[in-house]
């Protein structure tokens, strides 16, 4: 039987649109789908690697790593007004191609967290820095600064907090507008926290130790005016066994309780590792644990493992779902 040319090339590529798009999370469908490839509008996978996440004006903005294979290239920032479908904003903050620059090509910029400061109008992002072609000797908190929140950030500057190494790290803005850098030193052996100057560019000398126990890539929320901390232990790229640990006060003392993972693979966070907890605006105790799962041979093909935080007789609990949607904080 004889087909004609406009009728085959169409068959053809509807075969490999579906080839294509088999188990990836497209930008029309609302649902979260762990571990499997997200692409942004454009049909491109979004490239957002140890990221958070910044809620203001009704929309959310995603900032993350943008990743080759190995290298660093730079802060991403996508947007969404649902959380499901993501609008590729660009670069928020680029590397520079001055080679004296601290965050020049060959340089590492990591963890990208950004808030905002209603006094002075900034959007201020921190990030753990390493200087370009030094390996992770720096262990540097790196600085930024824009008026929009989609950037472009401007660099201002990198230190170590109070004198300590400063590598995996996150802020939290509490009820006050007070925020908090949280952060590891001294080789990953310590997690610390530091209050931040009122424009939030700084480090004040409020710096405590939380605890000694090699932990990184820490994520905090708070509920029912309990603090939740938790951590993934220090194996390089590979997954592990992550740690949760409350307190009344972001200073401390920090109880260590049970791991809220539940589920295959629970022992080694599904494969992941956090990078941050998400509050859901407008749903009361609706929280997102945010984790990246690692690919150390191709940076840019890690994925993203979201899902829901639950709370059974008063604890977190975090159970894989293949997939989800935000239906079920109303259950």
């Amino acid at each position: 039987m004889r087909v004609s040319a406009n009728v085959l090339l169409l068959a053809m590529s509807f075969f490999l649109g579906c080839q294509t798009q088999k188990g990836n999370i497209s930008n029309k469908e609302k649902a979260f789908k762990p571990g499997s490839i997200w692409n942004d509008n454009n049909g491109e996978v979004i490239n957002a690697h140890g990221g958070g996440i910044l809620y203001i004006n009704k929309t959310y903005y995603w900032y993350g790593e943008k990743r080759g294979k190995s290298a660093s290239e730079g802060v991403a920032v996508y947007s969404s007004k649902d959380l499901y479908r993501w609008k590729n904003e660009g670069i928020a903050l680029a590397k520079s191609n001055d080679r004296n620059s601290e965050i020049a090509v060959g340089g590492l910029v990591e963890r990208p967290k950004v808030i905002y400061n209603a006094k002075t109008k900034k959007y201020v992002m921190w990030f753990h820095l390493e200087l370009p072609n030094k390996g992770y000797s720096a262990a540097r908190a790196g600085v930024a600064v824009s008026d929009k929140a989609t950037g472009p950030f401007v660099y201002l500057k990198s230190f170590r907090p109070n004198g300590h190494m400063s590598r995996d790290m996150t802020l939290y803005v509490d009820d006050d507008a007070t925020a908090y850098h949280i952060y590891s030193a001294r080789e990953n052996y310590d997690l610390r926290i530091t209050k931040l100057t009122d424009d939030y560019l700084s480090a004040t000398t409020e710096d405590t130790l939380l605890f000694s126990s090699h932990r990184e890539a820490p994520a905090v929320f708070k509920k029912d005016g309990l603090y939740y901390l938790i951590t993934s232990g220090c194996t390089g790229w590979a997954p592990n066994k992550a740690s949760l640990h409350t307190s009344t006060s972001l200073f401390g003392p920090w109880k260590l309780v049970e791991d809220p993972m539940n589920g295959p693979l629970a022992e080694k966070t599904f494969n992941g590792q956090s990078t941050y907890i998400l509050p859901i605006a407008g749903k009361k105790d609706a929280f997102v644990f945010m984790a990246d799962k690692w690919n150390p041979k191709d940076l840019k093909d890690s994925r993203y493992l979201w899902l829901p935080i639950q709370f059974k007789d008063g604890k977190p609990l975090i159970t894989w779902q293949d997939a989800w949607n935000l239906d079920a904080f109303n259950q």
